[in-house]
């Protein structure tokens, strides 16, 4: 028969620590309460539960991936109202592993019941799935076991991850329109770039047409999209592995980081998005207990910015040295010069550049592979000599621009002084986790209002840049169709 430790308190309030015999968890759940006792903890002996799970050792349904956000806030919500109920945890664990499907997440749980049958402890036991359960997670729960306040812990965690997967909804959500608009504009380019632009070529070949630069350039537009399309995709790829690659070293990681927080447009976002979302998890888990160097450690490691890392960790130190939060947070914003950030500025303002040369020396070559024809001959020279020259003069406008623009604000600090100021009155006051709430709601609402007010901007100007390139498309091939017609109609 299984043998269960348990912890209670007898009538009077003092702790009881012992052992019973019983055929399951219910059954000695009983007998303890028939004893007198009220019981606050339950588990199988350690040597005995260790056993019993290898011996019934549950099969794992095979599972792709990792747990989706959305069912861990589900779940934490659905195990915050059992133990709110009064149900022991190991039984509330195993109702909801039933209800789960199959993933992830339902064997995280199976592990989790087998390691609770085993004596550990939630904390623990949850600790064992990182990637379910990650160090947040746990250490709130070790937080709320500590405390007694279990299922107090597990509705703020539930109201934490329902606050960031609402936020991260709303920005997707906000993307969806933009991108379909992009990938369909790019369809009825690319469609007329290889099927219909081509056929116009073929006819103002067999006329020898003098062509005028616009069409010249279309033409090779279409030279180097019909030609060199498998570069078109295979670019951004390699960019992506590249970029992928830099950032799993230290110093590219923290380059990269630099850069993307300090983007124009979408950088300011970005940052937004991270500090709401620090704030956030830094006043989550000083609500909860944890002390104050876990928390901010905790909250370095859940930033997923190596900027905000750096940041977190002059905070760690400083606070072991005997000082304040806000001081250090401050001091230490400015994100300063970094060689592998400037060169991915560099190679923003590059990459228009690039994109013009490769497409004129596509022109260069297609022409004078066609330079029999007369009409060509005199184009031939145009866009041989043209095209290069204002593509190497974009190239160095954007790099020489986009190195100046880091260079200003690589100086301007990543928390503002109203993050600072408010943490530093928190410290003042003891309320420091009601004023990171309320950063954290300040900037949600920015996030909010910049998503849709880029959403806004966005659109229009994707339909008048699609309007500008269908625009320049029809001038440029109807262009070379009237001067035809109209040499036609004189030679008649």
């Amino acid at each position: 028969m299984p043998m269960y430790q348990f912890e209670a308190m007898d009538r009077t309030g003092q702790e009881i620590r012992d052992v019973i015999d019983a055929p399951s968890e219910e059954e000695a759940q009983n007998t303890i309460r028939q004893m007198g006792y009220f019981v606050t903890k339950l588990s199988l002996k350690k040597g005995v539960a260790a056993k019993a799970v290898v011996g019934q050792k549950r099969k794992r349904p095979f599972a792709m991936g990792g747990a989706k956000t959305k069912h861990i806030c589900t779940f934490t919500r659905q195990l915050s109202i059992l133990q709110d109920a009064g149900l022991p945890i190991l039984r509330s664990l195993k109702i909801l592993e039933n209800n789960s499907k199959p993933g992830k997440l339902k064997n995280a749980l199976m592990d989790v019941c087998d390691e609770i049958e085993t004596g550990s402890t939630l904390s623990e036991s949850m600790s064992k799935c990182p990637k379910v359960f990650n160090r947040l997670y746990v250490n709130m729960v070790k937080a709320g076991e500590a405390g007694g306040a279990l299922e107090t812990i597990l509705q703020r965690l539930a109201e934490f991850l329902e606050r960031s997967e609402s936020l991260k909804r709303k920005v997707k959500g906000a993307m969806i329109y933009p991108v379909a608009v992009v990938f369909v504009a790019t369809a009825i380019l690319a469609g007329i770039m290889f099927f219909i632009v081509p056929t116009f070529k073929k006819m103002f070949d067999e006329f020898e047409l003098k062509l005028p630069a616009p069409t010249q350039l279309l033409m090779a537009m279409s030279d180097y999209v019909v030609n060199y399309f498998w570069l078109m995709i295979l670019l951004p790829v390699c960019v992506w592995l590249v970029g992928k690659i830099v950032r799993k070293f230290k110093h590219g990681r923290m380059g990269f980081d630099m850069f993307i927080i300090k983007v124009p447009i979408f950088g300011g976002l970005v940052e937004k998005n991270i500090l709401a979302r620090t704030t956030r998890t830094l006043g989550t888990l000083v609500t909860s207990g944890v002390p104050i160097l876990e928390a901010i450690n905790i909250t370095r490691e859940t930033s997923g910015n190596a900027m905000f890392e750096r940041i977190f960790s002059k905070v760690n130190d400083a606070i072991r040295e005997g000082d304040v939060i806000a001081k250090p947070m401050k001091e230490n914003s400015i994100p300063g010069f970094h060689p592998l950030a400037l060169f991915y500025w560099a190679w923003m303002g590059a990459f228009p550049g690039i994109m013009v040369l490769s497409v004129a020396l596509t022109a260069g070559r297609g022409i004078s592979s066609q330079a029999g024809s007369k009409g060509l001959k005199k184009g031939a020279k145009a866009a041989g000599n043209s095209l290069p020259e204002v593509g190497l003069g974009i190239l160095i406008a954007g790099v020489v621009a986009c190195c100046l623009m880091y260079l200003m604000k690589m100086k301007s600090r990543v928390i503002d002084d109203l993050v600072v100021n408010m943490v530093d009155v928190g410290e003042e006051t003891g309320e420091l986790d009601t004023m990171l709430y309320k950063i954290a709601d300040n900037y949600d609402e920015e996030v909010s209002v910049m998503t849709e007010g880029l959403t806004k901007l966005i659109e229009p100007l994707l339909i008048v840049f699609l309007g500008v390139a269908v625009g320049f498309i029809v001038i440029s091939l109807f262009m070379p169709l009237i001067s035809l017609i109209t040499s036609l109609s004189g030679a008649k």
